[in-house]
This record gives structure tokens, sequence and C-alpha cells, in this order.
């Protein structure tokens, strides 16, 4: 067992190792350049797109309004990785981590778009008539039957990956969270969120949307809240907060405190890999949801697919990187989840503690509903439709297991095949990036010509 351990340890340190995160800050930099930045520049353009998405295109395909797709992308993003990821990042690579996390949103952006565009553009309908897409699907019928190999190495990480990453992890952090803070027995937890979790995935796509489409808005902006108050207490640090993190991001930080030191290659290795822990760009998992989204054009589900990024890393983890700095609380030792508790709770004693819980519990709770339908369009594209229900039945009954269990060596095992999606998603972006290109320059001429013409006839 110690020689699988420590096999599996050599293996995710070379995935997460400085390869793989320069491969996929270096893809994402490509995409950016040859859309010529167009993803920052349609930021606006996209959060219109996305509150005219909580409506169906009219005579658009798809099971669910563009809105709640993007809503069940964020319901797997916005998970522990928000609360605990941050909180390691900073820990092991200092404040300056959040900038290079930053980074990684940036041209994740570009990568996340790219992600939509295909899986939209290449998804197809499965024998219940229902649409199905991902990297799996434009590896499939976008490169044809020589890469079908790699389409189908993506859909085994994903499927297998999906178990430890979107299922037993969340529900083990919610479990040790809600012992810790409120006293409830772990088992307890994982019972409850069995039975919650199995009547909302039995339902299916549509069902997981409705529930991400209400439940994913007011987490989000609920954690923004009392994050802001953290910063609002600590608001004569914010100015030194944002100066140590750029300095930081250059700079080796000393050992202060609790905090053992960092060099720039650390906070550099653990923002990237937090980040694209957190927002999952490049990892391929956008497009499998926003497949299933009603709508006439691709670029349209890009350009609202993208925001999923951006709302997760730059707004949501940068809430919580600046309540760790500003409070000061990044030199006290603590890590993971403990860190962002102990921000929260310095700013509001008696109560911080249990909000960040309650934050931490919701997000880990969307992660399993967002992350089931991923692990299930895998095995439906390794199987078939007729693995549907068994694997829906098994990924409730994994829910309370994953409560009580050890986890570090299937955490291990999990991380590892997650961050092996990046490779087949990654070289199927690069394969396919013309055609991306060439869809978002006849989508943006189409609407320049639109409103060419509305100018001419008023």
């Amino acid at each position: 067992m110690q020689f699988l351990n420590d096999l599996v340890n050599q293996i995710n340190a070379l995935v997460w190792g400085p390869p793989i995160l320069v491969l996929i800050l270096g893809t994402g930099m490509f995409l950016m350049i040859m859309l010529k930045f167009m993803p920052w520049r349609t930021i606006p353009r996209g959060f219109r797109l996305m509150w005219q998405g909580r409506k169906n295109e009219p005579g658009a395909d798809g099971e669910i309004s563009p809105f709640q797709a993007l809503m069940t992308c964020l319901a797997a993003t916005v998970g522990t990785g928000n609360i605990a990821g941050v909180a390691t990042a900073i820990f092991l690579g200092g404040p300056g981590a959040l900038f290079w996390m930053w980074c990684t949103a940036l041209v994740g952006m570009a990568t996340k778009y790219c992600e939509v565009v295909l899986a939209v553009h290449y998804r197809e309908k499965d024998d219940r008539g229902e649409h199905v897409g991902g990297p799996m699907y434009a590896i499939k019928n976008g490169l044809g039957k020589k890469w079908l190999w790699l389409g189908g190495a993506f859909a085994i990480f994903g499927g297998l990956a999906g178990f430890g990453i979107g299922n037993m992890v969340q529900v083990n952090s919610m479990a040790h969270a809600m012992e810790t803070t409120f006293g409830v027995p772990m088992w307890i937890t994982g019972v409850v969120s069995m039975i919650i979790v199995g009547m909302v995935i039995l339902g299916g796509i549509k069902r997981i949307g409705k529930v991400a489409a209400s439940l994913v808005p007011f987490m989000c902006v609920a954690y923004i809240i009392a994050a802001l108050v953290v910063l609002a207490v600590n608001y004569q640090s914010i100015p030194g907060a944002f100066a140590l993190i750029f300095q930081s991001a250059f700079n080796p930080v000393a050992a202060t405190g609790g905090f053992a030191g960092a060099a720039v290659i650390a906070a550099i290795r653990f923002g990237v890999a937090r980040g694209i822990f957190s927002n999952e760009a490049g990892l391929g998992t956008a497009g499998i949801a926003q497949a299933a989204g009603t709508s006439n054009s691709p670029v349209r589900s890009g350009l609202i697919g993208m925001l999923g990024t951006f709302i997760d890393t730059i707004i949501i983890c940068s809430m919580t990187g600046l309540a760790i700095i500003c409070s000061g609380v990044w030199t006290s030792g603590e890590s993971g989840a403990a860190l962002s508790a102990a921000a929260f709770e310095s700013a509001m004693p008696g109560f911080g503690g249990a909000i960040l819980t309650v934050a931490l519990v919701v997000f880990a709770f969307t992660t399993i509903l967002g992350w089931s339908y991923f692990g299930e369009k895998c095995w439906e594209y390794l199987v078939g439709t007729k693995v549907i229900w068994p694997f829906r039945v098994i990924w409730v009954l994994a829910v309370p297991f994953g409560a009580i269990a050890q986890l570090d060596f299937a955490w291990l095992v999990a991380d590892t095949l997650n961050g092996l999606m990046a490779i087949p998603n990654l070289i199927s972006l690069l394969l396919l990036s013309p055609v991306v290109v060439k869809l978002t320059n006849a989508y943006f001429a189409e609407r320049k010509a639109q409103e060419a013409m509305a100018g001419v006839s008023r």
C-alpha cells in the first residue's frame, strides 16, 4: 500500500507540476491572443447575456436555460476551493499566490470560452433526445475517429475523478466543518446530505438546473456580503494588503509569525494550481453543462460560460484571500478552511466562524450537484444512456460513505485524475482553436451588420 501511495504521489506531483501548469497558462494565453483579447473586452456583454439568459431563446434547442447552465457550472466550481483552496494557497505560497490565481483566471476566461463554444458547436443528442457535449464530443465530432481514444481518456479521468473531487471529498469537508463548529456527528451530515442530493440529482439536469439557479446566486451574494464585512472591519489594511500581494508575487516572503516563508516559485505554483482547482478553466467541465443549455449560438453560450471563471476567482476567491490577508491571520500558522474561519471570526467574534461553516457546507453541497452531472455525462459517453440511473444511485450512495471515511488516498487519486483531465482537453482546444476563431468572427460580424441595419432603419 505504501508503494502505491508513493507512486500516486509521484504522479500527482508530475500532473500538478510546473510543466502542466505552464501548459494550462500557455494555452490560455495563446487562445486569448488568437481571440485578440475579446473575452476581456466583452465582460459587460457577457453579463447582459447572462441576465437575458434567464429565459430560453426563441426556437433554441436545449434542456435548461443558459442562465441555469451557468449556475450549474458555478455550482460545481464554487466549492471548497474558494474557501479552503485559497487559504491553502496563501499558507503555502504567501499572499502573492492570490496574484497568480488572478492571472490564472484572466487567461482562463479564454480557455473556458473556447471550451463552451466547442462543446455547444459539436454537441449531439443522445437516444433520449437530450443534448450532450463537452471535450469528449468536441474531440469525437471535431477531430475525427483517429482521436477517439483522447475523448475516451477524458471521459475515464472525469468519470472517476468526480467520485472523489466532486462527491466524497466535498461531503467529508462538510461533515468535518459541521462537527467542529456545531457538534453534529459526521454520519448525520452524511445521511442528510445523501437524502437531499438524491432528491435533486434523480430528477436529472432540469432539476439540477432549477436548484442551482435558485441556490447559487443567493449563496454567492451572501458570501460576498459576509466577506465585505470582514474587509470593512479591516478597511485600513486594504491598501497594504494589495501592496503585499503584488510584492509577494515577485519577491520571496520571509517567515513571520506562524508563516514559514515562501519562495516566488511557491507563490506561482500554489496560486496557479489552486486557481485551476477552483475555477476548472482548462479541465473542460464547463462545456458539459453549457451543452445542455438552450442556445442558437455557440459563441453566445461561450460569452455566458466564460463568466464562471470571472465570478469564481476574480470575485469570490478574491474576497476570501483579501479577508485572510487584511485580517492578518495569514501569519497565524493555520491552513485550509481553519485559516478562512479565523479571518471571519476575527471580524465577527462569536459567529464569524459559524457563517464560514455554513458557506462551506452550501458551497460543497452545490459542488456535489454540479459534478454529478459532469460524471454522468462522462460515463454516458463511455457506456451509453443505460448507465445513467445506476450512476445516479451509486453517486447518491457514495455521499454518506464520503462523510465518515478517511479519504487521504482517495483525495490524492481523485486530485491526480482531475489534473489529467486537462491534457486531452488542452490538446483539443489547441487543435480546434481555428474553429473557435471562425465562429467568433462570424458571430460578431453578424452582430455588427444587425446593429448597422438597425441604425439605418432609425
